[in-house]
């Protein structure tokens, strides 16, 4: 078991991807990492551990009804029991997290006196979980903080307890949630939402159906692979983009085996958790733009909904973004260039049975426009390599009808 208490070195922790790990010449950022990540089988188990070392003793247990009939949140609360700290579980998460679930989740938990969220489960968990503790702690609406740095007083501690190789949301501080009635997907960010300490168990992921793994271990892929090439993005985040990568890359047909084992299960939830730090240093691009609305309009899963886009925006990106391409793709010889990592990734795609073409969801070719209007106005797509129009992404769409 792995457990990193000090902050994390990205030159240490992933080999370097081409370059040195250090800002562009006269840029100069900050970087802020977890205080502890505790990697390895039976890591849930030291779940009441880490609440108990962050002085707490009345915890609030995010989580949705499969993971809590897959007895994920039994085996967290006895953690948290044997450390005399009392578990609340909310099990009222849907896949496609709103303010709604938010609202009732805070009262639940006003009602309790909780002092510490934990989030357990796939990213809607933990995105619920940090819009909770916005509400708990901050009041007001999840409106109220759609941005960045908008909560003005501290905010609860919190423990990321991820059950799927897929969104990374633990290693992020912001929460994506729906507006009800609206379908407008909000990123509400701060650092004091974060989660303090991370638990990634393989054990976990062992529950999971296949097309779960399928969708969440692609979407981890379609992070890895827009973080490497944003706008926003360095040699810091390229190197956790490109490890990620790596992990992902060469474990996920495997992953989808009746009984992949731990070593193959652990290799892509680290990848995920690497692909996720990458997103908080540089954010995604187009295809999360586009993904969000169907989401959001036929609950397409988020992962299903990124690589039915994600090849179609690489070739469009090619002539932007054909060197970092490259680049990423040639960690995995002997293929360099940016076609044959978009046949890669459809080629993962069939493996995990995951739908093509927009018109196998089913998307009718009449909302089109409608979609590329709404993923113009996704923050993401400010973040694409090549910039793009609403039309650009109606070509998107387009092409992956």
């Amino acid at each position: 078991m792995w457990d990193r208490e000090e902050p994390m070195d990205p030159a240490a922790a992933i080999p370097p991807a081409g370059e040195p790990v250090v800002p562009p010449a006269g840029r100069t950022s900050s970087l802020h990492f977890l205080n502890r990540v505790v990697f390895g089988a039976g890591a849930v188990d030291r779940l009441g551990e880490l609440a108990r070392a962050l002085k707490t003793s009345r915890a609030l247990v995010v989580t949705d009804p499969g993971v809590r009939a897959a007895g994920h949140a039994e085996r967290a609360a006895r953690s948290l029991w044997r450390e005399k700290v009392q578990p609340f579980v909310f099990d009222g998460v849907d896949e496609n997290p709103t303010t709604r679930h938010v609202e009732e989740g805070s009262r639940f938990a006003g009602a309790q006196r909780v002092d510490l969220i934990v989030g357990l489960g796939g990213g809607s968990a933990m995105d619920t979980a940090k819009g909770i503790n916005f509400l708990l702690t901050n009041g007001g609406r999840m409106e109220d903080y759609w941005g960045s740095d908008l909560a003005q007083r501290p905010m609860l501690p919190s423990l990321g307890v991820p059950t799927t190789a897929g969104t990374g949301s633990e290693a992020q501080s912001y929460a994506l949630i729906e507006q009800e009635g609206s379908r407008v997907k909000m990123a509400c960010g701060d650092r004091k939402a974060r989660f303090h300490a991370v638990v990634l168990d393989p054990d976990l992921t062992a529950t999971a159906p296949r097309r779960v793994t399928a969708a969440a271990g692609m979407d981890a892929v379609g992070h890895a692979v827009e973080s490497y090439v944003t706008a926003r993005g360095d040699a810091r985040s390229r190197s956790f983009a490109a490890g990620a990568w790596k992990l992902l890359e060469e474990s996920f047909e495997g992953s989808l085996a009746a009984d992949p084992g731990l070593e193959v299960r652990g290799r892509m939830l680290l990848g995920a958790h690497l692909a996720g730090v990458a997103i908080e240093l540089s954010m995604l691009g187009a295809a999360h733009a586009c993904a969000n609305p169907l989401t959001s309009r036929y609950e397409v899963a988020h992962g299903a909904a990124v690589l039915l886009l994600l090849p179609h925006v690489i070739r469009y990106n090619e002539p932007a973004a054909a060197a970092l391409y490259s680049e990423l793709w040639g960690i995995v010889p002997p293929e360099r260039r940016a076609g044959a990592l978009a046949d890669r990734i459809e080629a993962m795609r069939r493996a995990g049975g995951l739908p093509g073409r927009l018109r196998d969801v089913p998307v009718p070719p009449e909302v089109l426009p409608d979609l590329a209007r709404e993923a113009a106005q996704q923050w993401t797509a400010t973040f694409n390599p090549r910039p793009v129009t609403e039309a650009d992404l109606l070509g998107l769409y387009e092409a992956a009808f």
